[in-house]
């Protein structure tokens, strides 16, 4: 078997590549050790969010975003047809709210340099933000409107994106896993499976937080590293949540390099009736282990947002690991030390939303097309992410 480009990984970063890749007429395969779109793809909310980014290059990424997932969701219901499940799409907006006389005027500030850079926002009362969600907390202090935050079906999208991509002629291999490249001197030719070889001249790795051990896998240096979150799932009940709602503790969790536990308070509700709680971040491997101490602290951080939520039956939890980078930007490039060598992946919990501006990021560089952004933020090269290579600076 023979492709112009194998990508390794079925998530939804991969397949938004392969869709890309392909439907400039490129012969594409993607490669995953598991079943598609049932890993980092499977285990989150489904955010699409500009409102916990500050003013930078992952910002404008989101902007991006969040002007071409209408767009993406519309061409892939088109394309499909009624037949094929809907991603659920819903640029429902996002509502931030401080807890604390302390957390008022912090929160404030970072809505104004978000305005700033071009993002919706609108600050509001207590009062107002009770308007928009009236089972809040009314001991809030302070509130900000992203009318730009959405969310999806992260599941139904991946699959979506993946069966627009078999219809560009793309294939997938399921359960098969990559142990390493055929070179001819420093010039990539092939791609080893378990089973068998794939001849090739471009490897995009967008494997989220096992980028950086399939990256090892085949020679290379990435530092991408698996951070652990946690989620509950409430009992169905009438809509009683109508945004994204979290407070502002919620970015400074995101960019945190701590490795102990961070957590913040997250809940928003889903179309099925449910309402997801989150989140937690934490630097502990690859160790999937429920840990009750968690939930109990995510739980207890909802109920500062929405008490009435104390009364609310959990049916189930789950986890899932996000792929971290040391300076917190996604890694969309060549590698510069291994030609034909490309990576999409480090976007830690914004995997989601940046997928698709992923895709098209990543298939402009490889085709040598103008991209919609500035790639150098993202590229391997960036001194931000050579500093944590192994032997320092490539």
């Amino acid at each position: 078997m023979n492709a112009d480009v194998v990508v390794i990984g079925a998530g939804i970063v991969g397949a938004a590549c392969a869709r890309a890749l392909a439907r400039t007429g490129l012969s594409v395969v993607v490669v995953d050790r598991g079943a598609p779109a049932s890993a980092t793809s499977a285990r989150g909310e489904g955010n699409l969010l500009v409102s916990d980014k500050a003013p930078g290059p992952e910002l404008d990424l989101a902007m991006l975003a969040a002007d071409h997932w209408p767009h993406l969701a519309a061409s892939l219901a088109d394309e499909l047809g009624p037949g094929f499940p809907d991603i659920e799409y819903d640029r429902k907006g996002g509502v931030v709210v401080a807890t604390t006389e302390e957390g008022a005027e912090p929160l404030r500030a970072f809505a104004n340099g978000q305005a700033a850079a071009g993002v919706e926002v609108a600050h509001l009362t207590p009062g107002e933000a009770r308007s928009l969600e009236p089972h809040l907390n009314p001991a809030i202090t302070a509130a900000v409107h992203y009318p730009q935050d959405a969310q999806l079906q992260p599941v139904v999208a991946t699959e979506a994106l993946l069966a627009s991509a078999r219809r560009a002629g793309v294939r997938v291999l399921a359960h098969q896993e990559v142990v390493g490249l055929v070179r001819d001197g420093e010039r990539i030719t092939g791609v080893r499976t378990a089973s068998e070889t794939i001849g090739t001249s471009a490897v995009v790795v967008a494997a989220g937080p096992w980028s950086g051990e399939v990256a090892a896998v085949l020679g290379a240096d990435l530092p991408v590293r698996p951070r652990r979150g946690m989620v509950l799932v409430t009992a169905r009940m009438a809509q009683r949540v109508f945004h994204k709602v979290y407070d502002g503790d919620y970015f400074g969790a995101t960019q945190s390099a701590d490795a102990d536990l961070q957590t913040s308070s997250v809940v928003e509700s889903t179309p099925g009736g449910t309402v997801l709680i989150g989140s937690s971040r934490q630097q502990i491997g690859f160790d999937d282990r429920l840990r009750v101490n968690v939930l109990a602290e995510v739980a207890g951080r909802a109920l500062r947002l929405f008490p009435f939520l104390a009364g609310t039956p959990v049916i189930r939890a789950y986890g899932g690991f996000r792929p971290y980078v040391p300076d917190h930007l996604p890694v969309v490039g060549e590698d510069p030390r291994h030609p034909g060598l490309w990576y999409a992946t480090g976007h830690e919990g914004a995997g989601i939303g940046l997928a698709g501006v992923t895709g098209d990021l990543l298939c402009a560089q490889l085709t040598g097309a103008d991209p919609a952004i500035d790639p150098a933020p993202f590229q391997p090269s960036r001194p931000s992410l050579a500093a944590h290579l192994t032997g320092g600076a490539a």
